[in-house]
Formats: structure tokens, C-alpha cells, sequence
């Protein structure tokens, strides 16, 4: 395997774990808890965001080493929309539309636009 293959990797894995954490920190508390004030859900959200932090840093550093930053911006955007559907289906419980196969489509287009030469 070509070494900037491997890096790639790397901060990729790291990021789906990074957009994991943000997933659950950002989202999680609209379900778990509605009930409770915004500054309870807003601290609950924050102690998941350092983990958040503790894969995205790293991620991001092992990644530009040979990627440029839109490359890293656009490479984290198609991992969020990766993580953030299967949790909305299967977490959140929202029914799956089309419409995400159409953004996901739109990702590959700004995929190929940021990592064409």
C-alpha cells in the first residue's frame, strides 16, 4: 500500500470516529434530553465533544501532511453525512428519503471537484 494511501486511511478512520462522537454530541440530546434544560444538555454535549476533539486533532494533523485543507474539509463532510444518516435512521428513528441519496450524490461531486488535479 503507497504510503499517502496509508495516511489517508488514518485520518479517515480517525475522522469516523471524530464524526461519531460529534454525531452523538450534537444530536443526542434532542432525544435523551428534551426534557432537561438547554445548560444540562449543553454540558452533556460538551463532555462528548473532547472525545470528539481527542480523534478529530490528530485526524486532521496525520491528514495534511499529504492532503490539502479543502481535501480534508470535503473528505470530513462525506464522513458526516456517512455517520450522521445511519444515525438518524437507526438512533433517531426518522424515516430514510431519497433526498439523502441526492446530497450524497452532490458529495461525490464536490469530492471529485477537490481531488481532481
Amino acid at each position: 500500500m503507497p504510503a499517502n494511501l496509508s495516511v489517508v486511511a488514518q485520518a479517515a478512520g480517525l475522522l469516523v470516529m471524530s464524526n461519531c462522537f460529534m454525531t452523538v454530541a450534537w444530536y443526542a440530546h434532542l432525544k435523551n434530553l428534551h426534557g432537561k434544560a438547554w445548560y444540562v444538555a449543553a454540558l452533556v454535549s460538551w463532555s462528548i465533544a473532547l472525545f470528539e476533539y481527542l480523534f478529530q486533532v490528530p485526524a486532521n494533523r496525520i491528514g495534511y501532511t499529504v492532503l490539502t485543507l479543502p481535501q480534508l474539509k470535503i473528505m470530513q463532510e462525506v464522513i458526516t453525512l456517512t455517520v450522521f444518516v445511519p444515525f438518524l435512521i437507526f438512533y433517531m428513528k426518522q424515516p430514510i428519503k431519497l433526498d439523502y441519496l441526492w446530497a450524497a450524490l452532490c458529495m461525490c461531486g464536490a469530492v471529485y471537484f477537490i481531488f481532481r488535479s
